[in-house]
């Protein structure tokens, strides 16, 4: 089974989606609206920074911004399961405040760096909108059926990542599912591998276009008609490979009641069975990814992979 590609400006937009949310939890959409110099002006300034030394890139690492989980990790900083991934990224979000966790301001390698990322989390907030009133569509609800009960102020995140070459033998990242509810993925290389039918299948790269999957979340909130599907990333070999993966999620403070299913996920931890915000959530999931920002109180397991 190949990986559904749905034409964002076709008037069967919405029925393709629903499609592919039923039977892949995974789809890639074209002619979606997002600038391509603003791509090709985030491409080249993501590279030109894992193109840096060590210690230049960890002048913006994460410990300077603690709870809020802005900047700069190595390889090996992150965690799946337990085990460090093979790579190094920039962690961004909305700037907020300080004083919560996931909250407060971005670290920039640069002022043009800022406003390329703040424009491209823009344009990913408008079409995470967009895309998420094409699914309340394609489920014979209003367009706005999620926009108004849980993505009014949606809670973003955006990663910038870089798996460096080796010698392919091991995971970049390992299996797993995302923990929100719709994921935006930009990739100009292989690597990406999903779980279907039990076989793994590699996610093409097409120019101009993003692959896009479902979170736990939006599992939960179709009871299960649209699936999260496990993924996972290669190791490389002969190149870095470079992704962007923007993270389209329900308010912070959006409640979540427990509801009379369950779901047997790669974690062992039941979304159907989670109670309290999607804050709640969420820092319980990131907190297994850094417990030295966030801290080690028990929670679900993570990840916020690509």
């Amino acid at each position: 089974m190949d990986i559904p590609v749905v034409n964002l400006a076709a008037e069967s937009a919405a029925a393709d989606i629903g499609e592919a949310c039923r039977t892949a939890g995974f789809f890639t959409v074209t002619n979606h609206g997002v600038s391509a110099a603003l791509q090709h002006d985030l491409e080249t300034l993501s590279r030109d920074f894992f193109a840096q030394d060590l210690p230049t890139k960890t002048r913006l690492r994460m410990s300077r911004a603690g709870q809020a989980l802005r900047g700069y990790f190595p390889v090996g900083g992150e965690l799946t399961s337990g085990r460090p991934d093979l790579k190094e990224g920039l962690y961004f979000g909305k700037e907020t405040p300080a004083g919560r966790p996931m909250h407060g301001p971005n670290l920039f390698p640069s002022e043009t760096f800022r406003t390329v990322v703040l424009t491209y989390m823009t344009a990913m907030t408008d079409l995470g909108h967009r895309l998420m009133s094409l699914i309340a569509l394609s489920l014979g609800h209003p367009a706005d059926h999620f926009q108004s009960r849980y993505t009014n102020d949606p809670f973003t995140l955006f990663r910038i990542f870089n798996y460096p070459p080796g010698d392919g033998t091991d995971w970049g990242v390992g299996e797993h599912t995302d923990y929100g509810l719709l994921t935006i993925l930009k990739q100009q290389t292989p690597g990406l591998q999903v779980k279907l039918h039990n076989t793994w299948i590699d996610v093409p790269v097409e120019d101009n276009t993003f692959v896009c999957n479902i979170g736990d979340m939006l599992d939960r909130l179709t009871d299960g008609q649209y699936r999260s599907t496990p993924h996972r990333v290669a190791g490389q070999r002969d190149s870095d490979r470079l992704s962007w993966p923007f993270f389209f999620d329900p308010g912070f403070d959006v409640p979540f009641s427990a509801v009379g299913l369950t779901k047997q996920t790669w974690d062992g931890v039941d979304p159907y069975a989670f109670e309290g915000t999607y804050g709640d959530w969420l820092t319980a999931k990131v907190r297994k990814v850094f417990p030295e920002l966030l801290g080690t109180t028990p929670g679900p397991g993570p990840t916020a992979a690509h």
